[in-house]
């Protein structure tokens, strides 16, 4: 790859941390960070941007504050409550994967990638979201957007498979940091 190098790594992760700590958005599921509310949020971002999401993650949550309670409603309710955001498959996802949760997982959400790249609606990028961000994993979280950053900054103009996006976004990884990075 053109322009990678360790040196070129380690500066960008650092300035890329300090930029974060100096003008993270106030977003309201980074303020009880359970792995529930990072789970739902995640699902949320999906193709929708974040301004747009936050009244519906407080006013789902409200109505879904666990799992359990997610698994157990009946899936109208949680289109009804979803109502609005657009993309109504990932409520059925959601609601899906929290009724396979309480079944296999005894209602707690499991924390190991693979796990969670196996339930309804979860996809490499969430799985590596959640892994991170909520279990404190070392698991990069790719998207178009990682892609194109990533792109610029280490000047890669071949194109790249996925995988090999991902294993470039895991070097960057500061150790024990993954979910604010």
């Amino acid at each position: 790859m053109t322009g990678f190098n360790p040196q070129t790594c380690t500066t960008f992760s650092a300035r890329l941390l300090a930029w974060f700590a100096a003008h993270a958005r106030d977003l309201p599921w980074r303020h009880e960070r359970t792995p529930y509310r990072v789970w739902v949020a995640e699902v949320m971002l999906q193709q929708t941007q974040a301004e747009t999401v936050a009244p519906y993650f407080v006013r789902f949550v409200l109505r879904f504050p666990d799992i359990q309670t997610l698994a157990q409603a009946p899936l109208e309710d949680v289109l009804k409550v979803w109502e609005g955001l657009g993309y109504y498959a990932r409520a059925r996802h959601l609601h899906a994967a929290a009724r396979e949760i309480v079944a296999r997982y005894g209602g707690q959400l499991p924390d190991t990638f693979e796990a969670l790249l196996a339930l309804p609606g979860v996809g490499r990028y969430t799985a590596g979201a959640i892994a991170s961000l909520a279990f404190g994993h070392d698991v990069p979280a790719v998207d178009g957007n990682v892609r194109r950053v990533l792109a610029r900054v280490f000047a890669i103009h071949e194109p790249l498979a996925p995988r090999e996006w991902e294993e470039l976004a895991a070097k960057l990884l500061p150790p024990g940091q993954a979910g604010r990075f």
